[in-house]
């Protein structure tokens, strides 16, 4: 692990070429490494995501954050802009690959990048990291308790704009780890195991995990639901499995 790290707020160019606000964290050793795109979760891009970021800097990454309400709300509180986003129906997926497109880019340009990246979503993330890994091409990913990539959303969500992405599997680019909780409804572990049966039709590599007493945002220390023995072992499934992909 480093010891020293930079992390600020940058600007990256997103989704038809936008300029968005990002938060990025750098390990400052000057070796060539991996970098991971961080997908926020409902709640935004708030403090809790960015200790996410930096945590993958003091574990050797470079980690990237877009921002993606910037649009609806730059300058913003975190509250307030997931409010105006969630009033719109989420954010729009072609949008949503754009600007992760742009972190990848951005993360790859940085001097003590190694060229590979993983990406990582949380929540409504997690289903977007989904999405993106069967939309660029990738290193690795990973969906934690990503809702609605099979199910799909009700008309009175907040999501409902959202569509399924299971479809997508065929295509997905990379290795894909699963963190979920049993007690969980978003996703369900009917829905877990439909993705897993629909991954295995294609022979796509993946490996899912499920831990028990846990729900939905397990990892979260700033929810309820934040669970301590779950996240930790959801933690260190995170550390064995970027270390093979995202190393030179």
């Amino acid at each position: 692990m480093s010891d020293a790290m930079r992390a600020a707020t940058v600007r990256m160019r997103g989704a038809g070429d936008d300029d968005v606000e990002a938060y990025l964290a750098e390990p400052l050793d000057g070796l060539p490494v991996g970098g991971v795109v961080v997908i926020q979760h409902m709640p935004g891009y708030d403090e809790s995501t960015m200790e996410i970021v930096r945590r993958f800097a003091a574990h050797g990454y470079l980690a990237l954050c877009p921002n993606l309400y910037w649009r609806e709300a730059p300058g913003a509180n975190p509250e307030d802009a997931a409010a105006l986003a969630r009033a719109r129906g989420g954010v729009p997926d072609d949008r949503l690959v754009g600007d992760v497109d742009g972190a990848m880019r951005h993360l790859r340009s940085l001097p003590s990048s190694n060229g590979k990246v993983a990406v990582i979503g949380f929540c409504s993330g997690g289903r977007q990291a989904f999405l993106v890994a069967c939309s660029l091409d990738l290193d690795a990913a990973i969906d934690c308790y990503g809702a609605y990539v099979v199910a799909t959303p009700p008309e009175d969500s907040v999501l409902r704009g959202v569509r399924p992405a299971v479809d997508l599997a065929g295509k997905l680019s990379c290795p894909l780890l699963g963190l979920f909780g049993d007690d969980d409804r978003m996703p369900s572990p009917a829905e877990v195991a439909a993705l897993a049966e629909a991954l295995t039709a294609y022979g796509k590599t993946f490996e899912f995990h499920s831990f028990p007493d846990a729900g939905h945002a397990f990892l979260a220390t700033s929810r309820d639901a934040y669970r301590p023995a779950a996240a930790r072992a959801g933690w260190e499934r995170i550390w064995a499995f970027l270390r093979p992909h995202l190393a030179i």
